[in-house]
């Protein structure tokens, strides 16, 4: 019943959709959270870095999927889950936002970034392998700080109203 009320684009989409969300959750699960706050740096959100007032340098924001959640079973109107690759050229910067509608994950695929968070006191280093997960407490913005260009691969769930936002 299943396969016959999906053609098999629909089917390949599917799948490759649950595949994608399987690997990222491999990934996680066995990758470093080493890219975290210091010990003893974490403070309540606001109290950490700060917005810098920078806006985005050498950063391309290239978006490889997306699903309307409206339309799955989940129906999260206006609501898209979304799989992006970001490559941040070195001193590039990813400009200060906020995921207080929008948890993503951030895995680091190459390269090196520092982020300034909110909450955390100190600047916080990421690098290959590391996975940063980003919640509605989250407020920052990121740099290259390395000498080589940084992929990442971030997934989140974006509320359609912010299709025109760049972060």
């Amino acid at each position: 019943m299943f396969m016959s009320s999906m053609n098999g684009r629909a089917l390949w989409r599917t799948l490759s959709l649950v595949g994608i969300v399987a690997g990222a959750m491999a990934i996680g699960a066995t990758a470093s959270f080493a890219g975290e706050c210091p010990a003893g740096k974490m403070v309540t959100d606001g109290q950490g870095q700060k917005d810098a007032g920078m806006a985005a340098k050498d950063v391309t924001d290239t978006v490889l999927a997306s699903t309307d959640l409206s339309k799955e079973m989940v129906a999260l109107s206006d609501h898209l889950f979304r799989l992006r690759r970001l490559e941040i050229q070195p001193g590039g910067i990813v400009p200060w936002h906020s995921h207080g509608d929008r948890p993503a994950m951030i895995y680091v695929v190459s390269g090196q970034v520092t982020e300034y968070a909110s909450t955390c006191a100190a600047p916080i280093v990421h690098t290959a392998g590391d996975v940063a997960p980003e919640t509605h407490t989250t407020s920052h913005w990121w740099k290259n700080t390395g000498k080589k260009t940084a992929v990442l691969i971030s997934v989140d769930i974006l509320h359609n109203q912010m299709d025109g936002d760049m972060m």
